[in-house]
């Protein structure tokens, strides 16, 4: 009779479920407690015959060790699922997950930069807090010259009573080409991006932060039509095969001669539109021959070397790629404007 009852028990545990953590108790006190059925069992087992209870013991003890099992595998059932209820986000969308974009800036960043490599530049990047030595003297800015105003240059402030002007947020990122130019000897063939600070107004057109692109090229026999060639191909891998572009006369410190380059309006085909202001061209950066000064000012022997240096406004390619109308969207961080350049790169 007790064989039969033990059976009987080792079927209905194999069988036990539970949905909580108060079922599961419920089933423990059934089976395991001291008034529990397997507690019964072996206070009959006293009655079994002498030549029985071995195998009678040894079953009992099976069907105790089957009950723990049983009882810790719903244990870890329950709190499973319950886990899994607690980490159930209900507010979350039933559509996935949307995936992140690059930044148009550095979609564009990454393009040019790839345009360049491919031509032979090799990247470098300087320091954005630099001196009055490196971001203005050795490029022949003049000790009066405008760009040293406090209207336009940040100088960083380390005596509350007066303004350190050795220091300051670079306006430009041809500080970097200036240490390059005094650690380096030609040839030299190199690109240099990066954030720089001015201190303007900020509205749709203007802000006191923005992201230039620097080339600089330097050796022996450097001429204007080796940057005038270089500045057509970098506008035609960028803009298209189609494009044209025109040299105008202009004037930087660090550069004689200097020009700024248009391209032909890459929107109406050169024809006129309100986006060229119908003269079929689009500034879109400044270019000249690096000034002899400057070549001296950094430790080159102008006499033997030449060189090219040219700068672009990433903002400013952003927009003309993409027709964008206000600055202030590329640090907004507005997620409607980033996403719809998800498939820009």
């Amino acid at each position: 009779m007790i064989l039969e009852r033990i059976n009987e028990l080792l079927s209905e545990v194999g069988q036990l479920s539970a949905k909580n953590a108060e079922e599961i108790e419920q089933l423990r006190l059934k089976y395991l407690s001291k008034k529990g059925e397997i507690t019964a069992l072996m206070a009959d087992f006293r009655l079994v015959a002498a030549d029985q209870k071995k195998a009678v013991g040894m079953k009992i003890n099976e069907l105790k060790q089957l009950a723990q099992d049983k009882l810790e595998e719903l244990k870890a059932s329950v709190g499973t699922e319950k886990q899994s209820r607690e980490l159930l986000d209900l507010t979350r969308t039933p559509y996935p997950i949307r995936l992140g974009t690059r930044h148009p800036l550095t979609i564009v960043r990454n393009q040019i930069i790839d345009i360049l490599q491919r031509m032979g530049f090799t990247l470098a990047e300087g320091p954005e807090i630099d001196d009055d030595l490196h971001v203005f003297t050795k490029l022949n800015f003049a000790p009066d010259h405008p760009a040293r105003d406090m209207q336009d240059t940040f100088f960083i402030e380390t005596n509350p009573d007066e303004v350190t002007k050795n220091v300051i947020l670079r306006s430009h990122t041809s500080n970097d080409q200036s240490r390059i130019m005094e650690r380096q000897q030609p040839p030299i063939r190199v690109i240099c991006p990066g954030r720089v600070y001015r201190n303007e107004a900020i509205s749709a057109r203007a802000h006191c932060f923005f992201h230039q692109l620097e080339g600089l090229y330097i050796d022996k026999n450097v001429s204007f039509t080796d940057l005038k060639q270089v500045l057509l191909t970098f506008a035609r891998e960028l803009f298209g095969p189609d494009t044209k572009i025109r040299l105008r006369p202009s004037y930087f410190p660090f550069t004689e001669p200097s020009a700024e380059m248009d391209i032909s309006c890459h929107i109406c085909g050169g024809k006129g539109c309100g986006f060229c202001k119908h003269t079929g061209w689009v500034e879109i950066l400044g270019c000249g021959m690096v000034d002899p000064n400057v070549l001296e000012a950094c430790g080159i022997d102008s006499s033997v070397y030449s060189g090219y240096a040219f700068g672009l406004g990433i903002e400013r390619i952003t927009n003309l790629k993409y027709h964008v109308a206000d600055l202030r969207l590329f640090s907004e961080n507005d997620v409607r404007f980033l996403r719809q350049f998800e498939s820009a790169y």
